[in-house]
């Protein structure tokens, strides 16, 4: 950790259902996490550069645990319908437990059941969108996203409830968890760009690899 980064477990409650846990994960945690996004992203089921409605290139390469997201339908599926018709992998319960462990350090109560692993190359980026593909029942009810962001920072950009709506900047570093459900479930957020050689030396990154998880 850089000289002045926050101590371990530093928490930010930014707004009513929002919370930025800071440097929660250990050096050890992030090394060891790494290890399994390169895997899974190297796998027979390995990352993709998803293709959306109209046909445009997303700016990152994804792959899913659980439940396979589905970048033309906007919808979830247990193959890779968009893709490569493959099967898609389970969400380990160890990761599952994982997020439900930093769900209750934002104040929530979660065992997700689904998991995107996206990885952000130098010029990776997202635009501003909700997750709303979630079971009708998830979104009403405010079940929280859990996000793990692991390598180099991210220019994290965290609207309101309309893509009007105005939008602060939050630097999401290795290590931070950004846990948001409640009132706050249906907030816009994508990420603008990557802070290239920001990470951990340790992790051997160059760019970022980001965890969401999230109750289908």
């Amino acid at each position: 950790m850089r000289p002045g980064a926050p101590e371990v477990g530093t928490t930010d409650r930014l707004a009513e259902g929002v919370v930025h846990l800071r440097a929660v994960l250990t050096l050890q945690e992030q090394v060891a996490l790494v290890e399994r996004c390169r895997a899974l992203m190297e796998g027979p089921s390995g990352g993709y550069v998803p293709r959306v409605r109209g046909g445009g290139k997303m700016h990152v390469r994804m792959t899913c645990l659980g439940r396979h997201w589905n970048a033309r339908t906007y919808t979830y599926e247990s193959i890779r319908s968009d893709h490569d018709q493959q099967p898609v992998l389970p969400l380990p319960e160890d990761l599952a437990q994982l997020a439900a462990r930093l769900a209750r350090q934002a104040g929530f109560s979660v065992l997700p059941d689904v998991a995107l692993v996206t990885w952000y190359g130098p010029e990776g980026r997202m635009g501003l969108h909700q997750d709303k593909d979630e079971h009708p029942e998830t979104i009403a009810a405010g079940v929280p996203i859990v996000s793990i962001s692991l390598g180099d920072t991210a220019r994290f950009q965290f609207g309101g409830m309309t893509r009007r709506s105005p939008v602060e900047t939050i630097l999401l570093e290795s290590g931070d968890a950004f846990v948001f459900g409640g009132p706050a479930r249906l907030r816009y957020h994508g990420v603008s760009r990557i802070l290239p050689g920001t990470g951990p030396g340790v992790l051997g990154l160059a760019g970022r690899f980001n965890l969401t998880f999230r109750k289908y």
